[in-house]
């Protein structure tokens, strides 16, 4: 490269730097150019910015004199409203201090005039006083003259005298007791019928019976020598290991089971079932088979308890106490089944207990373990009465609540109105058609003792049982028997059959006291 060339290269290279300063000088000025004029602008804006706040500023110190004008104004008319308000308040107190100064001295007099007829009266008293005991002296030493005078006492004179009244207006007396016994017999009965029939009407429950015998069917009559099995061996152990007895007669395709415990029946109802859907049955299988349904009978026994309570709304049983209530659906009185009767009676008497006002949750807690003892009669000696009161106390039962399970039947006094109401539930529901029954031999039997029981009072002449031993009619001789004295022998009877008879519901005793006069013209 010669030197012409390197002078034109540094040349071109000289004019290049320059164009690219002359480039570089002309972007900066103008950037510089537009910087300043945006930062003329800021300074424009904010300059605006100031005097629009300064005026802003100006017009809040107007509003804030003007507001505070406003409030001075506003607060000189308060004082004065209150000032007035004030002034008022005290010419009202003013005037309430001398009303009430003049009611204190009207008081003070009204007080001086007390204690003035006090003393008045005080005096009145102790010469009424006086003349009571004069007066009492002069009564005695006149009874003594008289006594002196008739030669008798004062007890033997008004024995002497309600004689000859007695003997004179028996008869009178008589009457108007009869007539007075009938009127309040009457508006009770009346009132007792409409408490009773809205009770009744306004719950309705089963009415049929317990049976002594259950019924199982067979799938056919070839399986009656599999139960009675070889020489009667099956047959005998069901009857040991269930405690009932088995009929097997002509009777096509079932069998009986009978016994009086409900509960026994049933564990062998369900044992024969269970035996006869498996085909195996033999000695060691029936005891097997019959302890299982005994456990799930017993576990049925507290669900029974419990839908009991539940039913009425009773909470806070201990399951023990349950499973004992439910022992009661296996248990019978003359064919009732005692835990239906137990509820049913429940709530007749919570309706009877709204109706007279007593506490329901004691009556219905009353109804339901009035018969609690007859869960375990069987097994504790005493009444159901006595053990029942034992089981409410060993859990803590409420003592009115014992106190209707102790006199239900009447074996201490009624001293309550839920107890007399409990009393009232048990015959109504155990004297209902339908709901209990009895053997013919225990009927006649009970016919026979109340007739036997009226003949043995004296100037009974006849008497009949009638209505189905509900009611017994007896005539007496009017000779020996007086009105007075028919009173008298129809509670006797009534106190002796309560006595020695048991017997379901009520028995009316109607004494019949009838003369009749015969003459035969010649």
């Amino acid at each position: 490269m010669d030197s012409t060339t390197i002078y034109l290269i540094v040349f071109l290279a000289l004019c290049a730097g320059l164009l690219l300063g002359l480039l570089a000088g002309w972007f900066w000025f103008s950037k510089g150019k537009r910087i300043s004029e945006r930062l003329r602008s800021e300074i424009n804006e904010r300059e605006r910015s100031l005097e629009q706040l300064e005026s802003k500023i100006n017009e809040s110190e107007v509003r804030v004199k003007a507001a505070e004008a406003e409030a001075r104004a506003a607060a000189k008319e308060i004082i004065s409203e209150a000032k007035l308000r004030a002034s008022e308040l005290e010419n009202k107190i003013e005037k309430e201090a001398a009303r009430l100064e003049e009611k204190e001295n009207a008081l003070t007099q009204r007080v001086a005039e007390i204690d003035q007829q006090r003393n008045t009266l005080g005096t009145q008293l102790e010469q009424a006083k006086q003349l009571k005991a004069e007066l009492s002296d002069a009564s005695d030493k006149h009874r003594e003259a008289l006594e002196r005078v008739a030669n008798l006492s004062q007890e033997e004179a008004k024995q002497q005298l309600w004689d000859e009244l007695k003997t004179e207006y028996s008869d009178h007396f008589a009457l108007n007791i009869k007539q007075l016994k009938e009127d309040m017999e009457e508006e009770m009965e009346e009132k007792a019928k409409q408490l009773l029939t809205e009770s009744i009407q306004r719950y309705a429950s089963e009415v049929a019976t317990e049976s002594t015998s259950t019924i199982v069917q067979l799938p056919s009559d070839d399986v009656k020598g599999k139960i009675i099995g070889k020489e009667g061996r099956n047959i005998v152990a069901f009857e040991q290991a269930t405690g009932v007895d088995i009929i097997i007669d002509d009777t096509p395709g079932a069998i009986v089971i009978s016994g009086f415990d409900l509960a026994r029946r049933y564990v062998a109802k369900l044992a024969m079932e269970k035996l006869l859907k498996d085909g195996r049955i033999q000695p060691a299988r029936i005891e097997e088979v019959v302890q299982k349904m005994k456990e799930q009978v017993g576990k049925m026994m507290l669900e029974f308890g419990k839908r009991a309570v539940e039913e009425l709304g009773i909470t806070g049983y201990p399951q023990d106490l349950l499973k004992i209530i439910g022992r009661l659906r296996f248990r019978t009185s003359y064919g009732q089944n005692i835990l239906k009767h137990s509820v049913e009676m429940a709530n007749l008497g919570k309706m009877l207990a709204e109706e007279a006002g007593a506490d329901t949750r004691v009556v219905i807690e009353a109804c339901l373990l009035h018969d609690i003892g007859k869960a375990l009669d069987h097994e504790v000696a005493g009444t159901h009465v006595d053990i029942g009161v034992e089981i409410c106390k060993r859990f803590k039962i409420r003592p009115e609540v014992i106190h209707c399970v102790a006199s239900h039947h009447e074996d201490i006094p009624i001293e309550s109105p839920e107890a007399f109401i409990v009393a009232a539930a048990d015959a109504v529901s155990g004297a209902r058609p339908g709901a209990r029954r009895e053997s013919f031999e225990s009927y006649l039997k009970r016919l026979k003792d109340l007739e036997g029981i009226a003949k043995e009072f004296d100037g009974v002449e006849r008497a009949f049982a009638i209505s189905a031993g509900r009611e017994i009619r007896i005539y007496v001789d009017t000779e020996k028997v007086n009105d007075l004295e028919q009173q008298e022998l129809a509670k006797n009877i009534a106190k002796k059959i309560e006595e020695e008879l048991t017997y379901p519901g009520v028995i009316k005793v109607n004494v019949i006291r009838e003369r009749r006069v015969e003459q035969s013209a010649q």
